[in-house]
Parts: structure tokens; sequence; C-alpha cells
């Protein structure tokens, strides 16, 4: 295993030479907590993606939570809740994962639940080229069996983690733990970056 230190610009690169040696549609995780900043990476890899001249559309697994009536069923504060039963993993799959993957209707839906207002987003479909890419970026997306083409897993250690959430966020801490221990993110991804320090990441290769 050989750990190399790169510029946030070099890791923009190599997640888009990543893409782009998968032919087709391709559904790429962008999976990290979110002090390394999983959604910024995810938009300016679609920007590159973009300027090579292939369609990319970010999906953030935010807009994809359950409503609050299941999501906070046992507490606002629940970890294992946090970790197991936020994200709406049916509806990631119907309007996004399942139509960008092979033999789908390439119409995704970018936005689905608006979790502030707790209502479904006025959001409109988007039709994807046969080589178009959907970047899901958020938190715990791995090792729960979603159709995936690629990944890459911003990776943070536990000290670094509980140093940089802010305050409110603390009690996710545990979800986090588990996560690491019982999903094994670094065996689900084709990238593994080390982001303890976001702006001088490191790639496991």
């Amino acid at each position: 295993m050989q750990i190399t230190p790169v510029t946030p610009d070099r890791l923009v690169d190599e997640v888009a030479e990543l893409v782009d040696a998968h032919p087709g549609r391709v559904r790429l995780a962008v999976d990290g907590p979110p002090p390394t900043r999983p959604l910024t990476l995810a938009e300016r890899v679609a920007d590159v993606l973009r300027v090579r001249g292939r369609f990319a559309v970010v999906v953030s697994a935010g807009d994809f939570l359950r409503p609050a009536s299941l999501r906070l069923e046992f507490g606002r504060e629940n970890p294992d809740e946090f970790l197991d039963r936020w994200l709406d993993v049916g509806g990631l799959c119907r309007e996004v994962l399942d139509p960008a993957g092979p033999g789908g209707s390439g119409r995704v839906l970018p936005r689905l639940w608006d979790a502030a207002a707790d209502r479904a987003h006025r959001a409109a479909y988007t039709q994807l080229p046969d080589d178009g890419v959907v970047l899901l970026a958020g938190a715990l997306l791995l090792g729960r069996g979603l159709p995936l083409d690629l990944a890459v897993h911003l990776r943070m250690s536990e000290a670094a983690l509980a140093r940089t959430l802010p305050a409110e966020e603390r009690w996710t801490l545990p979800a986090y733990a588990r996560y690491a221990e019982e999903r094994s993110p670094d065996k689900h991804a084709d990238l593994v970056v080390y982001s303890d320090h976001p702006d001088r990441p490191a790639i496991r290769r």
C-alpha cells in the first residue's frame, strides 16, 4: 500500500480520470463525512467532466432523506437511526440510480426531499445521455447495497472527525465509528482518499 499526497486540484483530476476510464453511463459515489466536503469534490469533478464534453449531474444524498416522521421516530439525535434509517435508499434507487444504470431510462430526479421543510422538492427530471454521469455525494453511502459503478471514499480518522465536526453534530460520531467498523467503506471504494486535512489530501494506491 502506498500513500501519495496530492493537491486538491490533482484529486479532482484523479476522480475525473477514474470516471473517464469507465464507458457508458456512470454512477459514482463520493462518500465522506461533512468535514471532508464530498459535495464540493463532486461538483468540481462534474465541472471538469463537462469541460471534457461529458454530461454530469450532481446529486446530494441530503436531498434523499426520509420524512422526519420516519427518520426521527426514535429521537433527533439517535446515531443508530442516523446510520441505518435516515437515507431514503428506495427513493434514491428508484429516482436516480436505477434509471442511470444499464438498461435504465436515463430519466433521473436530482432532488427528492427537502429535509429542512420536510416536504418534496419541486425539481424537474434530467435526461442522461448514454455516457452521462451521476455523482452522488454524501456520508455513510457505501456497504449498503446501492447500485454504483464507482466509489470514492474520503476517509477521516475518528480524532480528526471529532475535532472538525460542529458541536451540534457530534452526536453522529458513534454512527461514523459503526460505519467504519461494520461496513468497511474502504473495501467498497475504487479510490480511498485520506482526508484528515481536506486541503492536503492523500490517495491510497
